[in-house]
């Protein structure tokens, strides 16, 4: 049976564990990376959209080397979106800047009304690079 592991990034594991959730979860070969926002290193969020998301992408980039992934190595994602339609042109040129390597993911997008003051979110999940 294949074990579970806690991933964080580094000097951000106070946060989540103030929370009560981990960064990421490593199960085998796959990382369930929880949702990452665009949060200052306090947690609070960044006030301007589009550094919000690249805040995100930072986070999630953090996570993902925690546990020796790239942005490469993500075959799922779902992203959150408190204001679709007006956030995404500005959302699309940050995403390209970031995920501009093909094949790209698969990714679904969803429109929601609340994240905790955030205004975008993004999930994943990644296949661990073998070490061979």
């Amino acid at each position: 049976m294949t074990q579970r592991k806690a991933i964080f990034p580094a000097q951000r594991q106070a946060l989540y564990e103030k929370h009560g959730y981990s960064a990421a979860i490593q199960s085998g070969d796959l990382l369930f990376v929880s949702g990452q926002v665009g949060s200052r290193p306090d947690g609070s969020p960044e006030p301007e959209y589009g550094r919000q998301v690249e805040l995100a992408f930072e986070n999630l980039e953090a996570v993902l080397a925690a546990a020796g992934c790239t942005i490469n190595d993500i075959v799922d994602v779902t992203s959150f979106h408190t204001d679709p339609e007006n956030q995404l042109e500005a959302f699309l040129e940050l995403k390209e800047m970031t995920f501009n390597t093909r094949p790209y993911p698969n990714w679904t997008a969803v429109g929601v009304n609340w994240l905790a003051g955030f205004d975008f979110e993004i999930k994943v999940i990644a296949r661990i690079p073998s070490s061979d």
